[in-house]
């Protein structure tokens, strides 16, 4: 018997079970931010809302390279598993520049929102909307920053050896993606439906 197979999942893949229960913690944090932003989305009588700030389709256009990001990274771990090194690699790098363009995109959606005097202080929706999406955007660029070194290393080490950082990388990022596709939901395609 294989001996990897008989020992219980948190001693065979300790960095992954330990990046599960920090996102579990994230997905909490992420849950409160998003009640919270639901809760305070009638409490806005006048002044900037949802409705009238932000522009579903340009940040629709971003959201979908979040999302491709979401496939490029799978590709990139399963090239890996597979021990296609250069594949792995044009994959890991395809994932860190749509996140990249993603995180652009966010930017660009912060300054015209400050432009329009829509901030954080201005009313509980910039609250609100700043603090859900910041949050989100400070995971993408960590994630970014993960992403970075992994390739990086695997630029420098082609041996595998950072076979669990390549799981547990690509999971953190799956939940980065997917934790957007709710918020996008609420935030953006809620107040227009």
């Amino acid at each position: 018997m294989d001996a990897e197979r008989t020992e219980p999942f948190i001693t065979r893949d300790a960095n992954r079970f330990a990046m599960l229960l920090f996102l579990l913690s994230e997905a909490a944090f992420f849950a409160i931010l998003i009640i919270a932003y639901v809760y305070f989305h009638d409490a806005v009588k006048a002044g900037p809302d949802a409705a009238n700030s932000l522009d579903p389709w340009k940040s629709g256009f971003y959201t979908v390279f979040l999302l491709a990001s979401s496939f490029t990274v799978w590709r990139a771990e399963r090239c890996y598993s597979r021990g296609h090194n250069g594949a792995f690699l044009s994959w890991l790098l395809a994932t860190i520049l749509l996140g990249a363009v993603f995180l652009f995109g966010q930017g660009r959606e912060y300054i015209f929102l400050y432009r329009a005097d829509v901030t954080v202080s201005r009313n509980i929706f910039g609250s609100a909307f700043f603090t859900l999406t910041g949050f989100h955007g400070l995971h993408v660029f960590l994630g970014l920053i993960a992403l970075a070194i992994l390739f990086v290393l695997a630029l420098a080490d082609s041996s595998g050896r950072q076979s669990s950082a390549v799981r547990t990388i690509a999971t953190y990022w799956h939940f980065v993606d997917w934790v957007w596709v709710v918020i996008f939901s609420v935030v953006y395609l809620w107040s227009f439906f």
